[in-house]
C-alpha cells in the first residue's frame, strides 16, 4: 500500500466529492506548449492545469537553478484561483511517471498541506482503466488559503555546502548515471555533481515506464540508505528530485529534503567544487 500514491479507481470514487480537486501537470521539456496543449485536448473530469514554469516555477535568474521555485505568494495565488482551500484533497497526474506531479506534491507539502496526493501510473493508466476524459475545462470559484511554509524542507546552496562538511548528511543526486559521472551534460553548461553526494536515478522507483514501486520494494530500493541520516535531494533543476523525494517518503523516510536549485545552480558558483567519474 502507498501513503501518498492512489489508484486510477480511488481517484475515479474521489470525483464526486467536491472538496476534491484533480491538478493536470503535463509537460515536455522540448516543448513548453505541450503540456497545456494536451489538457485542451483530453483531461480528467473536473481537472485544472498547472504549468511547470508558469505555476510550478519562477523566472530564472543568475542563480537558482533552471526551475528556481516559485513564490509563496504567486502559488498561493494560482491555488485560490483553483478554488482550493487548506482542507480540500488535491490529487496531481502527469504522463511522465510522476516526475511533474511530484514537484507539485512538494510544493503543497512545502505550503504545509496534508491532503495531497498523486495519480499512480498518470494518465495513461487513467485511459486504461476506461474512465472518462474530456476538453471541457472546468472553472471553480475563488477560494482563501492560508500558507504554513516548511522551510525545513528545502536547503540552498549555503546550507547545502555547510551541510557537506558533516557526517549525518547524505546527499542524493537524482540524474542518470552518465550525467552523475559526468560523461555527459546535454542540458548544463559544466558535468559531473556534487562532491560526496550519491546517484539514485529517479527512474529506479518505477515498475514500468509510469507505475511506482510498492512502498515494500522503494523500502528495498532505498536499504543502502542511512535512515538516521538527513537527506538532501537534488537533480538537474530542482523537478525530478521530486519523485525520488516522495519515493523516500513512501519508503518510511522522513528528515528528507529538495536542493530546489540542484546541480544548474550550484555550477553557477564559480567556487564550488565538482566530482566526476570518468574511468
Amino acid at each position: 500500500m502507498h501513503s501518498f500514491i492512489l489508484e486510477p479507481s480511488e481517484v475515479k470514487s474521489a470525483l464526486s466529492d467536491p472538496s476534491v480537486r484533480v491538478v493536470d501537470c503535463r509537460f515536455d521539456l522540448g516543448n513548453h506548449s505541450m503540456g497545456a496543449h494536451v489538457y485542451k485536448e483530453a483531461h480528467i473530469p473536473g481537472a485544472v492545469y498547472a504549468h511547470l514554469e508558469e505555476v510550478l516555477s519562477s523566472p530564472v535568474l543568475e542563480h537558482g537553478g533552471r526551475h528556481p521555485l516559485p513564490s509563496v505568494d504567486d502559488f498561493v495565488s494560482y491555488l485560490e484561483a483553483q478554488g482550493i482551500t487548506n482542507d480540500t484533497k488535491v490529487i496531481a497526474y502527469d504522463d511522465q511517471g510522476g516526475a511533474m506531479a511530484s514537484r507539485f506534491f512538494w510544493l503543497m507539502k512545502y505550503v504545509g498541506h496534508q491532503e495531497a496526493y498523486m495519480l499512480n501510473g498518470g494518465f495513461q493508466a487513467w485511459k486504461e482503466a476506461g474512465y472518462d476524459v474530456t476538453k471541457d475545462v472546468t472553472s471553480y470559484s475563488k477560494a482563501s488559503y492560508t500558507p504554513t511554509v516548511q522551510d525545513h524542507l528545502k536547503v540552498d546552496m549555503e546550507e547545502l555546502k555547510n551541510k557537506l562538511l558533516t557526517e549525518d548528511v547524505l546527499v542524493i543526486d537524482s540524474r542518470e548515471e552518465r550525467r552523475y559521472k559526468g560523461l555527459e551534460e546535454p542540458i548544463d553548461a559544466k558535468a559531473g555533481h556534487i562532491p560526496g553526494a550519491r546517484n539514485k536515478f529517479w527512474k529506479g522507483i518505477l515498475k514500468s515506464e509510469q507505475r511506482w514501486a510498492s512502498s515494500e520494494e522503494l523500502q528495498a530500493h532505498f536499504s543502502d540508505i542511512d535512515r538516521t541520516k538527513e537527506i538532501i535531494v537534488y537533480c538537474g533543476s530542482g523537478v525530478t528530485a521530486c519523485p525520488n523525494i516522495v519515493a523516500l517518503l513512501e519508503a518510511g523516510f522522513t528528515n528528507v529534503k529538495l536542493y530546489p536549485g540542484s546541480w544548474s545552480d550550484w555550477i553557477t558558483y564559480e567556487g564550488n567544487l565538482i566530482d566526476t567519474d570518468l574511468s
